[in-house]
């Protein structure tokens, strides 16, 4: 049987360990401010140390590092005993000019390194701690580019698409344990990772967006607030839709 818990409760995230990669800058910075704002003990995890100045705490980790993903998750786990959720926003648009047949390896590796290995092995090395305290949240930030794709950018879209499939086997394989794990597929937004995005290709997408707008990191920062919260506990493999009307499915 469930444990009753109250509205309030269920939204804030008193005496919670809340892990945040990304969070230097855009999603993952106004998702961190904001959840600290709720109570939360908040990690903050990016390669860019400098971004990082102000966090309460936090390490450098580049996510396409497979041991030191395991090994911050450890040092994190030894010292606060617990981790509450993952919000994994770390993200790299790599090429967005370029047709497939002339992207170059490496520079495919890199985006399938940062967008999806990275958030496997997040998913890996926190698990084991969910399930042992048998609560957890993980959110995964995928892009509309994994639900419809964005022309000259496959690399990205074939690890937001990757991600999205991921979420939805690993949640079922958890979901009987007190752990939901769900994606968002955010259009475009108002982000630094859109600094290397094409000027052709934000008037594209921002052309296919009903609402006629980029979005803005705090609305953002709300949805991935409500699916890291106590308040997620019935809706688990779902990819959130935050696309201006972009995406209605």
């Amino acid at each position: 049987m469930t444990t009753q818990i109250s509205a309030f409760e269920r939204n804030t995230f008193d005496n919670q360990v809340i892990v945040i990669t990304g969070a230097a800058s855009g999603l993952g910075k106004a998702a961190a401010q904001l959840i600290t704002s709720r109570g939360a003990t908040v990690i903050s995890l990016d390669l860019n140390k400098e971004g990082l100045a102000g966090a309460t705490e936090s390490y450098q980790l580049d996510v396409s590092d497979q041991a030191a993903v395991f090994k911050v998750i450890a040092d994190i786990q030894s010292k606060h005993k617990r981790i509450d959720a993952l919000i994994n926003c770390a993200g790299y648009p790599g090429p967005t000019t370029e047709f497939v047949e002339d992207i170059k390896w490496p520079d495919y590796e890199k985006v399938m390194a940062v967008n999806l290995y990275g958030a496997i092995w997040l998913t890996q090395a926190v698990l084991p701690i969910m399930k042992s305290q048998k609560y957890g949240r993980i959110v995964q930030v995928a892009s509309i580019a994994g639900k419809e794709g964005n022309p000259k950018m496959a690399p990205y879209n074939t690890s937001k698409s990757a991600l999205i499939g991921f979420v939805k086997g690993v949640a079922k394989e958890v979901a009987t344990m007190g752990i939901t794990v769900n994606a968002l597929a955010p259009a475009v937004i108002k982000t630094p990772i859109n600094e290397n995005t094409s000027e052709e290709m934000l008037k594209y997408m921002v052309a296919k967006i009903p609402a006629g707008r980029l979005g803005e990191v705090d609305e953002v920062a709300e949805i991935i607030s409500f699916m890291a919260s106590k308040a997620c506990s019935f809706t688990t493999g779902f990819t959130f839709d935050i696309s201006g009307g972009r995406a209605t499915y």
